[in-house]
């Protein structure tokens, strides 16, 4: 093998002796190799790639309202076979039937809308005053470190107090009238919002604090547009087990010294022994709570857009 040197004056050099190190491998475009037409024919035979689904949208999906309501249907069905085969008696539950009557005869008659009446507005009252007197407690003691100093500790002794223990009290200090109910629904609905608050107001993270005041923003441009959107999931969910707790504490407060309210039915169906119009009350009781809870997520989704959550498969 020689390889040929071009003379001085050329430009480049010659490179027609190296021609046998070329790729043995290529192949002129235009000759007709058999193994590359087969490995065409392979590339262009490969099988489709399928989409993975997931498990979850395989599934036969049945409604979700048929889910939610399977539950209580078939309780109320075990129910009304057990009232039927004597297994309850009337005089320790009534039948679902014999309630269904006796919960139309309290509509008809207007007793129990009266009752829902009244009970409402006490719930709405004491809810209203115990959110402002627990948020506000829990901006003064979130915000600001000698306001934790001042409040955290005497709320939380309060806290551990049963709520319930201090209706003599209240009603010594504010007499047998509306007030001593308010204020029971008013404690009780306190304490919820103070700890979900403040569990809010401090969970914020110190990182975003940092990146507003690095932005210019005041004292109260934080607190507007990073500590309060970020202490607004546990207000709602403080809001939502106050609800709880103020029917709850409805409950107890119309229970004593009451004229008027579902409590006070429930008091005059224990004192005739009406199995039937107390379990008309706890049903009444129970679909208000699941009103107001309804009524406190579809607040949530509409505030918290913003935050995508799970929300289950």
């Amino acid at each position: 093998m020689s390889i040929s040197h071009a003379p001085p004056d050329s430009h480049g050099p010659d490179i027609s002796g190296i021609s046998e190190f070329a790729d043995p491998n290529s192949s002129d475009p235009n000759s007709s190799d058999p193994k590359s037409s087969e490995a065409a024919s392979t590339d262009h035979a490969l099988p489709e790639l399928e989409p993975i689904v997931p498990a979850s949208t395989r599934r036969t999906r049945v409604p979700r309202w048929l889910r939610r309501t399977s539950g209580p249907i078939l309780l109320l069905a075990l129910w009304q076979v057990l009232s039927s085969t004597g297994v309850l008696t009337a005089d320790v539950l009534a039948s679902p039937g014999t309630i269904a009557r006796v919960a139309g005869d309290l509509v008809s008659d207007g007793s129990l809308t009266n009752a829902m009446g009244v009970s409402l507005q006490r719930v709405a009252v004491g809810l209203l005053f115990g959110t402002v007197v627990g948020t506000g407690l829990a901006l003064v003691s979130g915000l600001f470190r000698i306001g934790e100093d001042l409040v955290d500790a005497s709320v939380q002794m309060l806290r551990t107090v049963p709520f319930v223990g201090l209706i003599p009290l209240f009603i010594i200090w504010f007499g047998i009238g509306e007030a001593p109910k308010v204020a029971i629904i008013t404690l009780g609905v306190s304490f919820p919002l103070y700890l979900n608050v403040y569990a809010g107001i401090r969970g914020v993270d110190s990182q975003l604090i940092e990146a507003g005041e690095s932005l210019g923003l005041s004292r109260w441009g934080l607190v507007r547009h990073v500590v309060l959107p970020g202490a607004l999931p546990g207000a709602m969910t403080g809001l939502r087990y106050s609800l709880g707790i103020a029917w709850l504490a409805l409950v107890f407060a119309e229970q004593i010294n009451a004229d008027a309210g579902i409590g006070f039915l429930m008091v005059q169906a224990r004192d005739f022994l009406r199995t039937d119009v107390i379990v008309v009350c706890l049903i009444v009781y129970a679909f208000l709570g699941l009103l107001a809870d309804f009524i406190v997520r579809s607040l949530e989704r509409l505030l918290l857009q913003w935050r995508p959550t799970f929300t289950g498969r």
